[in-house]
Parts: C-alpha cells; structure tokens; sequence
C-alpha cells in the first residue's frame, strides 16, 4: 500500500510540497512544480495508508480523529490547505474516481424526507447546548457574519449580519407577521420582533434549539410577539408578510430545491418578501465532502447558484435581488476557532479527545473551503409580485443605516 500511496502522491503534489512519513519510518518528499506552502505529516499505522487510497475523502478526516494522521512540523491548517490547494488544481485519480460516485449517488444522499430531516437536525443542533456557547458570539449565531468593517467584533459582525438582511425584508413599520425558517435558538426572530416590532413565528427541527428560543423569548418578554415551534417547513399551511432563512437551505438537498421554492411561494402574500441566506459554491454543482456528510450534516449540501436559480425560475417566484459574501464566512469561522481553541479543554470534558479533533478538523477545514475552495454566501430576496419591493436598492441602505443609528 505504500508504493501506491507513494505513486498517488508524487502526481497529486503539484502546488507547494508535503514530506510524508510513512509508518515503517520512511521519509519521502513531494514537491510541486509550483511554489506553495510547505506541510508534512506522520502516518502512524499501515490502516491509515490503505484507508487513504481507498477512500481519500473521508478517510483523512477519520484517521485525524483517530489519531493516526498527525500533522509534522506544521499546523493542521497549513497541512490542509496544501491538500486542498491541489485538489483544486486536479486531485488524484482516485479522488476524482471517488468524487464521480458521489455525484451519482448524491441525490439519494440528500433524499431528505420528513423522519430524516429531524434525525439529520438531531444529529448535529441537538449537541450539548455548552458547546455552542463555548465558540459562538452571546446570540448564538451559527451562521455567517457580515463584515461591514475591518475591525468589527464576532459579535458587532452578527449584529450587524442581521441588521443586513432585515433591511432586505424592508420592514418599513411595525406589525408584519414573519416566519422565520431554521430558526436555531431565536436571535434573528427574537431581534426581528425587539427591533422593527415584528410578530414572528420561528420553526426549527432541534428540540434542544426549540427549548433555548423558547426560553429567550420569555426572559426578555416576547412571547406575545415571537412563537416557536417544532415543525417542518414543509408542514406549513399559513401565509406571511415576510419570511427569513438563514443558514437552513443547506440542509433543504438538490431533490427537494423545487418543492422548497414552491412551499415559500405559498406562505408568502402576494406583496411578500423573503429573504435567503445560504452557503453557496462558485464552481457549479457538486458534492459533499464524505466526512462533513458522515460525521457533522448528514444529508447537508452547499448549493451552486445554478441549481438554486433553476429552482427559483420553476417556482415562479420573483429574484428581485441577489448578493455574494466572499470571505465573511472565513472570517467568522476564523473568529470561531479562535474561541474554540480557548476552550478546548472545556470542550474536551464535555465529550472527549476524539471529539476535538472532530470537531478541530470540521473548524480548519471548513475555514479553508471558504478561503481555497470557491465556497462562499449568498443572499437572495424573492417575491411573489414583480412591484413588492421598491424601484431601487436605495431603501435597503437607507434601512440599514437606519437602524444601525437607533
């Protein structure tokens, strides 16, 4: 096995280099023709190298977890943002081999049925609620942040984050009723009602999310303004002045997009605004990363605009407007790790050492899918009808600047 993982890796480095030791102590070398980063690693047992030309994708992430991929003389970061680098110039014959399959096999994959979605859900939002506090801004915002300045906080980001897409929903006076999509422990909801004096319902397939808006909502006196509520999307049978969804549509999958847009199309009025907040790709459609699927969003998947806008186009909704965040997104998980690092001993007590790097690994190498590998955010705003928002975009920076200001 080592003779092919040898073979494999002499035509896969071709960006930087990466010195491999092997676990009979061997030393090799591999240098790309083009200048990069340097990074090496230690494979620890004979598992771990067959295991990497068997299933690359997957199988690295594993073998960090268990210890048996260790990175040498380098940062886990710098390890992987060499791999990453080359995939992108080409990857391997058996990446690309393994990359095909997915293809095929990824609408079943991301069949994600009623009984699914809330085990998907389950598997990930419904972790020891201490772990989130331990990494996210006091909001618990799990999503990205919007950068408006160079020198914001994590928390002044989110703020602000919210206060961008509300300005997008237009909520020019108090009273509009919203629902709010994948409504996590309720910021967004909670701010929306604070803040513009909207009457919000918040949906959300984690039990233990649903019992944190909960709470949230009653503390700071908002239940009569904010519900929550356990439900499906696509169990709704109500119609909304607007509707948000931030950082859901990525576990809607690629078979589900159609019924998606027709669902928000229903609950919308027919003056209504909604507004989508979703990690995208640059590069068209894809697949997930085996190891994301596997261990942290069973069933999830960062759509192409493309496929998105196809969707869109069949549902007969209106795009009144579309914008990208580039980089926010690696800044706040940057911001994300940060905190993570600080508490890792914390972290550790909650579950275990295994968790960590788990967890560790999904931080960098979800970092660097934003910051190497054309991953990135998109805001949508959709209609029902053609003139239900104003002429031009000048409302939205005049809300924005606005509220920023009161």
């Amino acid at each position: 096995m080592k003779r092919i993982l040898d073979f494999v890796l002499r035509k896969f480095i071709q960006t930087g280099s990466l010195r491999v030791t092997f676990s009979d102590g061997t030393v090799r070398t591999y240098r790309g023709r083009k200048p990069g980063l340097e990074a090496g690693l230690q494979l620890l047992n004979k598992q771990a190298e067959r295991a990497l030309i068997i299933n690359s994708g997957l199988a690295f992430g594993e073998e960090y977890m268990a210890g048996s991929i260790v990175p040498d003389g380098c940062t886990l970061e710098t390890l992987l943002t060499v791999l990453m680098e080359n995939i992108n110039g080409h990857g391997h014959v058996f990446e690309e081999i393994e990359d095909r399959l997915r293809y095929v096999t990824r609408a079943w994959k991301t069949l994600n049925s009623l009984k699914k979605s809330r085990s998907n859900v389950a598997h990930h939002y419904d972790l020891n609620g201490t772990l989130y506090d331990l990494f996210l801004d006091k909001d618990r915002q799990y999503s990205c942040a919007y950068f408006a300045r160079e020198d914001m906080t994590l928390e002044e980001a989110q703020i602000a984050k919210k206060r961008h897409i509300a300005s997008k929903l237009n909520l020019d006076r108090p009273g509009f009723e919203v629902l709010d999509i994948g409504c996590g422990w309720g910021g967004m909801a909670l701010t929306l009602a604070k803040d513009y004096g909207a009457k919000v319902l918040g949906i959300t397939l984690s039990r233990e999310q649903l019992e944190v808006a909960r709470k949230r909502a009653k503390e700071e006196g908002l239940e009569g303004q904010v519900r929550f509520e356990l439900i499906d999307y696509r169990n709704l049978h109500q119609q909304f002045d607007r509707i948000v969804s931030v950082g859901m549509f990525e576990h809607v999958g690629p078979p589900q997009f159609e019924a998606f847009f027709k669902q928000l199309k229903a609950c919308l009025k027919p003056d209504g605004v909604a507004l989508i907040h979703s990690i995208g790709r640059m590069d068209g459609p894809g697949t997930t990363n085996p190891w994301i699927q596997k261990y942290i969003f069973p069933g999830g998947y960062s759509p192409a605009l493309s496929e998105t806008l196809a969707a869109i186009e069949r549902s007969g909704l209106w795009m009144t407007d579309c914008e990208v965040l580039r980089l926010h997104y690696a800044r706040t998980l940057a911001e994300w790790r940060k905190r993570f690092d600080a508490n890792r001993d914390k972290i550790r007590a909650l579950y275990d050492e295994r968790f960590v790097r788990m967890f560790e690994f999904y931080l960098v190498g979800a970092e660097l899918a934003f910051r190497v590998q054309g991953h990135m955010n998109f805001q949508l705003q959709l209609t029902r009808s053609i003139d239900a928002v104003p002429f031009t975009r000048d409302y939205m920076f005049e809300r924005e600047r606005e509220s920023a200001t009161s």
